[in-house]
């Protein structure tokens, strides 16, 4: 995998030299340092670690787009962007290109036609209405990080904006001979959304319907495998930015006597206090319906978690971040201030009914 990255950076290279207005490598850089305490270690306890971290306020990552002028209004592009992980240089999580790999045709008049692999339509629209842009501490914490998937085998369309109101719709076929809403083992099942903005000077408004299945083309799992209804705004007064937003989830499909549903909520506001110099805080709500849980489902239970972030621009490309975050868990729930699965292999999660704090200072680069 790193000789083929190496080939396509140097392509991309040679490309951009010949065509400078048709392809462009970018990407961004992120890298810090992070704590964590009372995570369950197992035997009953709990620990604390401090740890180097890439990735926290935002996915470092490295990307090749390109758009070439059709004639009559109509472009053709592409993108192909891939994760990286600074700290130890690895990247896409064994895919060469994990975040997005399309191509498609864009019209002044009807809008963008594209296929392949993309974000989630959630992840894709859920983060301009949380306050915390789905940092490692963010909307995704609460949630075991449901809201920032990806999905392959893509269909996608972007209408042009109407009065500034515009329409999204993604559909993720399964690609599998042995039914029509299956997926590949370890990947999601026939996937599906559709995301409706209203974006003016003053607010923005964002509906989401989205359904999310698992291997089995099965709703099975609140936090994995669920339908999603999402409604956020955003408010804009002088200096201030203030972003609320509700989430119900459903998984008709969960085990007999395992929680089925979920509602979260949140509440935030960020304060531009110079051009340099923003702070952001936020209080964020997940309530598990009734029900029992096991190793990958949470029972019936509450969380509040509260966040306190900054950001110090150096440049127009480089900015200073620190987040410091707490979660406060009801005596079933064991969430953790980082969106982390239930049956994680690197679990972060306190014991059943512990609180958590968290914290993590670092430095973005983009390019």
């Amino acid at each position: 995998m790193k000789n083929q990255l190496g080939a396509i950076v140097l392509l991309a290279a040679s490309t951009a030299a010949s065509a400078q207005s048709s392809v462009t490598l970018y990407g961004r850089v992120d890298g810090g340092v992070e704590y964590l305490n009372h995570i369950a270690n197992g035997n009953g306890g709990t620990s604390s670690r401090w740890s180097a971290e890439g990735g926290d306020w935002g996915t470092s990552m490295l990307g090749f787009k390109g758009t070439e002028d059709l004639g009559g209004g109509t472009t053709a592009l592409f993108d192909l962007e891939t994760a990286l992980q600074i700290m130890n240089g690895t990247s896409g999580g064994g895919k060469l290109f994990s975040r997005r790999a399309y191509v498609g045709l864009k019209n002044d008049t009807w809008g963008q036609l594209q296929a392949g692999r993309n974000l989630f339509i959630d992840s894709d629209g859920v983060w301009e209405f949380d306050p915390f842009v789905q940092q490692a501490v963010s909307s995704a914490s609460l949630v075991r990080g449901r809201n920032w998937q990806q999905t392959s085998n893509n269909v996608e369309y972007h209408s042009p904006v109407w009065h500034g109101l515009d329409v999204q719709g993604q559909y993720a076929f399964g690609n599998q001979t042995s039914g029509f809403n299956n997926g590949a083992d370890g990947d999601f099942g026939r996937s599906d959304g559709i995301m409706l903005t209203y974006h003016s000077p003053l607010f923005d408004v964002r509906g989401i319907y989205d359904e999310l299945r698992d291997s089995s083309g099965r709703f099975s799992n609140i936090f994995t495998a669920s339908r999603e209804y999402f409604a956020g705004g955003n408010l804009r007064l002088d200096k201030w930015k203030i972003q609320a937003a509700y989430t119900h989830y459903s998984a008709p499909d969960s085990p007999m006597g395992v929680a089925d549903s979920a509602d979260h909520y949140w509440l935030g506001a960020t304060y531009q206090a110079t051009p340099k110099w923003a702070v952001t805080a936020a209080g964020f709500y997940i309530h598990v319906g009734e029900g029992s849980g096991d190793a990958s489902h949470d029972p019936g239970s509450h969380a509040m978690l509260y966040a306190l972030g900054t950001t110090y621009n150096l440049s127009k490309r480089t900015f200073l971040y620190g987040t410091v975050a707490y979660v406060d868990n009801s005596k079933n729930g064991n969430f953790s201030v980082f969106a982390t699965p239930r049956d994680s292999s690197s679990p972060t999660s306190p014991n059943v009914g512990e609180s958590q704090t968290g914290a993590y200072v670092g430095m973005m680069h983009v390019f």
